[in-house]
């Protein structure tokens, strides 16, 4: 598994396998893997022939009170976890790497950014749109996995990839839930305490009965309230949105139609922790 810190050391992988008319799919991460992250590898080594893993904590979609300073940072011990995954490599590149003295772009979306967790993170999504962009272009990757637990990470992702031509096949992955209490796996869990961990336990279950009641005809705004009413009950310090929403365009949702996917979205925060879960109606 081969260790890459340079986008020419990337870049020179990439031509070596092109040359061989082979292709490559990337995992872009920010580290702290668990679970989830490695379904991502396992599902990118069926549709290509070589696979990197990026594991880069970005400033650049970190809000000025966010968790950018302590996000836990442990390459050598992610490089240990996906190993045995028997990858190409890892792109672990520094800040400096990412952007060099001098940097000045951005990349923005529209419209799919202006609600849910591009309203709660001002600028967020700038972030993320930028790294993503860069991380796309470095590799030349054929395929880019990314999981649907950021389902409005993933839509904004496939905006820019079609807008800026990147010519990328974007996949996106089914979220990767704890076997027993279907907690949605994130490596911002591990600030959990053992009791807010139990309580982190019921948010999916909530949404997935708030999911039920719009299927079911229920008035989304009562049933929104319902929702909401239980999550601060088991113990949620704040939230930061509960809606429905069409699946793709993510526009809201008053009226429960089956002809139009739509998902219920949930960002709600506990102890230190801001957990995100969806689920498609």
């Amino acid at each position: 598994m081969k260790n890459f810190k340079t986008v020419a050391a990337l870049r020179a992988f990439r031509q070596e396998i092109t040359s061989k008319g082979e292709t490559l799919a990337l995992v872009p991460t920010m580290g702290a893997l668990h679970k989830g992250h490695l379904s991502l590898v396992e599902l990118a080594k069926t549709k290509a022939d070589h696979v990197v893993v990026s594991i880069f904590v970005n400033p650049t979609q970190f809000g000025p009170n966010e968790d950018f300073d302590s996000y836990p940072r442990m390459v050598e011990e992610d490089s240990l976890k996906l190993k045995p995954l028997n990858i190409a490599g890892v792109f672990a590149p520094s800040v400096s790497e990412m952007y060099p003295n001098g940097y000045a772009s951005t990349v923005s979306v529209s419209g799919l950014t202006d609600c849910l967790c591009g309203a709660a993170r001002p600028g967020h999504f700038d972030g993320v749109a930028t790294v993503v962009s860069k991380l796309l272009l470095q590799s030349r990757a054929d395929y880019a996995v990314f999981g649907e637990k950021d389902w409005q990470q993933l839509q904004v992702i496939r905006r820019v990839n079609a807008d800026l031509n990147i010519d990328c096949d974007i996949i996106g992955a089914p979220i990767y839930r704890d076997e027993k209490s279907g907690l949605a796996l994130s490596s911002r869990n591990a600030y959990l305490s053992t009791k807010e961990l139990a309580s982190a336990e019921t948010l999916n279950v909530t949404l997935r009965s708030f999911a039920k009641d719009i299927r079911d005809g229920a008035d989304i705004d009562i049933a929104t309230a319902d929702a909401t009413q239980k999550i601060i009950n088991a113990g949620f310090n704040n939230i930061d949105y509960l809606e429905c929403r069409e699946s793709e365009s993510l526009k809201r949702v008053d009226q429960f139609d089956p002809k139009h996917p739509c998902r219920v979205f949930v960002a709600a925060k506990i102890g230190s922790a801001r957990l995100i879960d969806n689920m498609a109606v």
